[in-house]
Formats: C-alpha cells, sequence, structure tokens
C-alpha cells in the first residue's frame, strides 16, 4: 500500500526571527505518531536532496518529518535552533506526536547529537534516538587527529538509539580507526 503525502512550509519562531522549515506528513494525520526532525550540513540548506528524499519515504510510510534550515555554524546556536524546532513540533496540536527521533548531516547531526544529550538530561524520554547522516568525526581530511568531535553521541544514555550512515569515502570519518572509538 502506497501512501500519500503532504508537505507544508512553515516558519518557527526563533528568538526574534524565523526558520524556514518543511512538514512532510501522511495523509491521515491520525495515524501519525511518530516524528523525525532533521537538519542540513554547514553548506546546506533543508532542500539538500538527501534530506527532502528522505522525509519523503518517512512521509509516505506513516512519519511526520520536519526538516528546517538553520545558517548558523555555530554548534551552540544551532543547538538553541533545534530545540526552538523541537519546541515548534510539540505545540502542533494537529498531530498525536508519540515518539520524536532528531537527526541531520554532518554539522545538523552534531547539533542533533548535542541536543539529544541535553535532553536526555532533563526527561529520560525527551526524544527516542538520533539519525546521523555523515557524521563529521574530525576535520575534513585529517582522520589522525586525536580530539573527535564524538562527545556528545558517547554523552548519550545507553538506551537511546543511535543510527549512523556514511559513506564510504567519507573525508570526516574514517570509520576503522573512529567509529572503533566511539
Amino acid at each position: 500500500m502506497v501512501l500519500t503525502y503532504f508537505q507544508e512550509t512553515v516558519k518557527v519562531p526563533f528568538g526574534t526571527k524565523h526558520l524556514d522549515a518543511a512538514l512532510c506528513f501522511p495523509s491521515s494525520v491520525t495515524d501519525v505518531h511518530t516524528a523525525v526532525i532533521l537538519t542540513h550540513g554547514a553548506g546546506g540548506d533543508m532542500n539538500f536532496k538527501h534530506l527532502v528524499s528522505l522525509a519523503h519515504a518517512l512521509a509516505s510510510d506513516s512519519f511526520l518529518c520536519l526538516r528546517f534550515t538553520c545558517k548558523g555554524l555555530n554548534l551552540g546556536y544551532r543547538v538553541k535552533a533545534y530545540r526552538a524546532v523541537l519546541d515548534y513540533l510539540k505545540s502542533q496540536q494537529k498531530f498525536a506526536i508519540k515518539h520524536i527521533f532528531v537527526g541531520g548531516r554532518s554539522m545538523g547531526c552534531r547539533a542533533a547529537a548535542a541536543l539529544a544529550r541535553q535532553l536526555s538530561d532533563e526527561s529520560e524520554d525527551a526524544v527516542q534516538g538520533v539519525i546521523c547522516l555523515s557524521f563529521p568525526l574530525h576535520p575534513p581530511g585529517q582522520k589522525h587527529v586525536h580530539q573527535q568531535r564524538s562527545e556528545d553521541l558517547r554523552g548519550l544514555p545507553e538506551h537511546m538509539s543511535v543510527l549512523c550512515v556514511s559513506g564510504t569515502e567519507d573525508n570526516m570519518c574514517d570509520r576503522v580507526r573512529q567509529l572503533g572509538r566511539l
């Protein structure tokens, strides 16, 4: 059975500004109980083709997907923006969301992991998991750098699900050396 989905462009309040976002959801909103929030890496936006494809696939399979654009390159700023998007999603009364997953691509998944870690300190069930698309474990091409960017992933509670997807040629994730250290 192929489900149809809808997509709405929305503006998420963020301080005195707004973040551009897109909500993708199945045509039967009463069946939506799980949401995924996604954002892009440092050089993109919410219309990055892989994020759009993933959002459409999720919405076609009864998930709500909210993807958003955040142009700030400061990780702390991105985490605050991510929290604003999460709060916006929770305020949407037309959906009966019970489970939320956060994720993104590259710097976006770093922000998602940092937010998930913060939220896990506040509430054990704030989010159910993190989706990491091309998680940047080290600066581009510097796989021998001893300092990793995985502290937020390692700080997540054991019960939280984490999905990491990276290509074999990803220059910010030397799989053999770096993933074994997580």
